[in-house]
Order: C-alpha cells, then sequence, then structure tokens
C-alpha cells in the first residue's frame, strides 16, 4: 500500500475534543490509565485501520509503531485473517471446549505443538496473556502436590519481569507502579538479579552480565528448590521496565539449573513469540526448551483474544487418572474461541507463506541503518535491537514525559507510546522502507524539538 496521501496531509489537530470523546470519556474507564489525564489529552476515536496505519474520524493516520499494545503483527484489516474469520462465520464461532471439540482448536494446537521448542504437546487456552501466566503458574504447583511434594510451593522471577496483572501474574510480577498498591493481595515470590545488560558493569559484555545473574540464580535455588515450584521468565526481553535485553545465555544456564534443582521452567512469550526477537521463539536462540510455554498477543495477529500454554507429556500425565480430583479445574468461558484459531491459523498460514522471518531480518538491518542518526543522538543511550524490537532511554527531565512524547508522535503521525523514558518500536511486520523511514524521522523530529 502506498503511503504517499498517508504520510503528507495536514497535521492533525491532537487538542481538540468532540462529543464522541466525551462519551468515550462518561463511559469507558480506559486501562492503565489515569482518566483526568484525559482533560488536558483528549482520547482519539480510531474508525479504521489499513496495514501499519490506523485513521482517526478526521481522516487523519497514524502509523503504528507499537502493533497496538505488541499483538499486531500483519497489519490492521489484513485479508488473510479477514476471510479465515469470515469462513468461519458460517460454521461455528463458539462452542464450550468440556466435553466438546472443533477442528480450529485441535488444527492450532497440533501446528503449536509442530512449531515450538522440545516437546511441547498439549495445549490449554485461555483468552489473555495474565490468564495464561495464571494457567501455569496453577499447573506447576498443582504437578508438584500430585507428584508427592507438597512443600514446593513458591515461585521465583527476574527484577524487572512483567507477567500480568492478574493477583497470581501480579505476585511474580517485578513492576512496583503495577504491585504496590495490591501488594497485601499478593503471594511472596523472590525476585533474583536480572540479566539486562544495561546493569552491566562497565565494559561487561553482556554475555559475561548474564553468566554473572544466573549465578544468582543458581544461589537461590540451592538454597530454596525444596519450597520452589518454578521459575518464571521473559525470555530475551523485560517488556514493561522499558524493554529490557539480555544475552541468550542466560537462558541456556537457567535450564540446567532448573534441570539440577528440580524446578519448573515458565518461559512467558506472550511479548516476545511468533518472530519478535528474530526467531519464531525466544527460546530457540538458546537451544532450549521450557516445561510451560505461555503465548498470546501475536497468536491471533492482534484480532481477538486468544492466549495458550503448551506443557509436556510429563506434566499432562501427572494429572491423567480416574479421580476428578487430579484434574486440572480450570477454565475460562471462551477457552479455544473456533473464530480466535482460525485466526492464529491464519497467522501461522502467512508466516509458512511468505518467508516472514528472513524478510524481518532485511527490515531490521534497514532500519537499524536508518537509525544511525537517531542511535547516536546526544539525548539517546542504549540504543538496542533484538529481531523487530528497538528501544532506547531519552536523557530528559521534563515531567510527564511518556505522555508529551505521545502526543507529540500523534503531530508526526506516529502512534508510539514510551514506558518511562524508554522510547520503543514494535511496528507490523509489514512495515515498509517508507514507512521506517517516517517512523525514524518523525522520532527524531520530536526529539529535537521536544522541550527539555
Amino acid at each position: 500500500m502506498s503511503i504517499t496521501n498517508q504520510a503528507n496531509p495536514a497535521k492533525p489537530n491532537v487538542t481538540a475534543t468532540s462529543p464522541f470523546q466525551q462519551r468515550s470519556l462518561q463511559s469507558v474507564w480506559h486501562p492503565c490509565t489515569q482518566m483526568k489525564l484525559h482533560e488536558t489529552y483528549p482520547l482519539v476515536p480510531i474508525v479504521r485501520g489499513e496495514g501499519v496505519w490506523l485513521y482517526d474520524a478526521d481522516g487523519n493516520g497514524y502509523l503504528d509503531a507499537i502493533g497496538s499494545w505488541w499483538v499486531n503483527l500483519f497489519g490492521h484489516t489484513n485479508p488473510a485473517i479477514n476471510a479465515a474469520i469470515k469462513d468461519q462465520l458460517d460454521k461455528i464461532e463458539h462452542v464450550m471446549l468440556a466435553g466438546f471439540t472443533h477442528e480450529p482448536v485441535v488444527a492450532l494446537s497440533e501446528r503449536l505443538a509442530s512449531i515450538t521448542p522440545g516437546d511441547l504437546g498439549h495445549c490449554f487456552y485461555a483468552s489473555d496473556g495474565a490468564s495464561a501466566t495464571e494457567i501455569a503458574l496453577k499447573m506447576s504447583f498443582h504437578y508438584w502436590q500430585l507428584a508427592g511434594k507438597p512443600n514446593k510451593t513458591q515461585f521465583v522471577s527476574l527484577q524487572n519481569d512483567y507477567h500480568g496483572e492478574t493477583l497470581g501474574a501480579l505476585s511474580v510480577t517485578d513492576v512496583g507502579i503495577f504491585k504496590k498498591t495490591y501488594s497485601p493481595l499478593l503471594r511472596p515470590c523472590t525476585h533474583v538479579m536480572t540479566p539486562d545488560w544495561r546493569y552491566a558493569n562497565h565494559g561487561e559484555s553482556a554475555e559475561h552480565y548474564a553468566l554473572r545473574a544466573a549465578a544468582a540464580l543458581e544461589e537461590h535455588l540451592s538454597r530454596y528448590h525444596d519450597e520452589t515450584a518454578a521459575l518464571i521468565i521473559e525470555p530475551l526481553i523485560q517488556g514493561a521496565m522499558g524493554m529490557g535485553m539480555y544475552h541468550p545465555a542466560y537462558l541456556k544456564r537457567a535450564r540446567e539449573i532448573c534441570d539440577r534443582y528440580q524446578v519448573h521452567l515458565i518461559a512467558d512469550e506472550i511479548a516476545v513469540g511468533f518472530g519478535r526477537t528474530g526467531t519464531l521463539f525466544a527460546c530457540e536462540q538458546a537451544d532450549i526448551a521450557p516445561d510451560f510455554l505461555c503465548l498470546a498477543k501475536g497468536l491471533s495477529g492482534g484480532y481477538l483474544p486468544l492466549s495458550v500454554v503448551l506443557t509436556t507429556d510429563t506434566v499432562y500425565q501427572r494429572f491423567y487418572d480416574d479421580k476428578s480430583a487430579h484434574a486440572f479445574l480450570h477454565s475460562h468461558t471462551h477457552t479455544g474461541n473456533a473464530l480466535a484459531c482460525r485466526a492464529a491459523l491464519a497467522v501461522l498460514d502467512i508466516f509458512e507463506q511468505d518467508n516472514v522471518l528472513e524478510t524481518n531480518k532485511i527490515k531490521a538491518e534497514y532500519l537499524n541503518q536508518a537509525a544511525a542518526a537517531l542511535s547516536s543522538h546526544p539525548k539517546v543511550s542504549n540504543f538496542r535491537n533484538c529481531g523487530m524490537i528497538w528501544a532506547f532511554e531519552v536523557d530528559t527531565d521534563l515531567e510527564q514525559f511518556s505522555q508529551k512524547f505521545f502526543q507529540a508522535g500523534l503531530t508526526q503521525r506516529l502512534l508510539l507510546r514510551p514506558l518511562g523514558k524508554t522510547v520503543y518500536f514494535m511496528p507490523p511486520y509489514i512495515i515498509t522502507e517508507e514507512e521506517i523511514d517516517l517512523l525514524v524521522n518523525g522520532t527524531l523530529h520530536i526529539l529535537n524539538t521536544l522541550e527539555q
């Protein structure tokens, strides 16, 4: 799709307030939002999308540089995904998965088992990433109860990890702004040293620092493995705390350590799965397989709520019994939704047919070259890239930096949503070179003109 018309229209008026915006403010409580801010920063009403572009009610286009919260892989209103969902609508939209089954969920489970690392042959579905985290935690805990090790009730995660905001998921999350208020409701969890290379000593390599962090993990598990059910981690990239990236050597050592001390390894690839790190799954870069793999976001291409936990036959067989109490008694109403599964199958078809991972390597190289002026900008530090994710910190004392950068982005026809002082790009994979240039040049303009 040409962006000639989209790239150079009149700049949108991002401070206007329409009756529709007012209706939304009165009726919708928006996530991760201090609603009072919208007295100053009105909502942006989106009426349609096409490719990497979102369009507001006045016809202004915004390049979706963050994949609509990291979910959109192949663009908005993708023809292949649209067609799959429309076809499924004429068959069955949803049926409960307790006592019933259907072709889309079986086909998707078989496909996922064939492409994920190791022997992850059993799929348990939910609707969102936090629910997938809850499932993995409960499965691990329950496994050890059934295995005759009732003391293994605790969990370990990394400093700065994010795994969702339900109570179980929040217990293993280490992001204070989400966690502090609800701390009386949460289970205790140990957060061991992060391998994020931004914390390395001066002159220390990313790999050396990762191995040093792994040694801290081993020190903890050597003492507390008898009471630890699982280690849960975000492989390679810690998203919500500023896209912290680390060397795959940590994953390899973590797998070895968990094996040594009989602790499950839960890989939360909700944000980084399906090509975001350059390989289909981040764990592949360390040549490891987890005991539980959590997937969501890009699983359905950003179309419909869908998440899944894949696990091994060893785990599955522990629950397989004549006693109902030994079953995994957990459910979600829309588990294995047929429409969502068809969308996910269409996503996997695109990966298979369009040589996506190889094409992404070319696009990543182009963006890194185009971003030379950005990476060397005096206000920028820690410019980094892993697959189709880019991030950097901005040296600024500007109050409400994230919100002001977001607003400045809209004037440059960009959807950008910094995490604190970290600006990141996670665009749909269909982004073109012309659109990459628009993204980089618009970001440079914001850095050069945003007040300090």
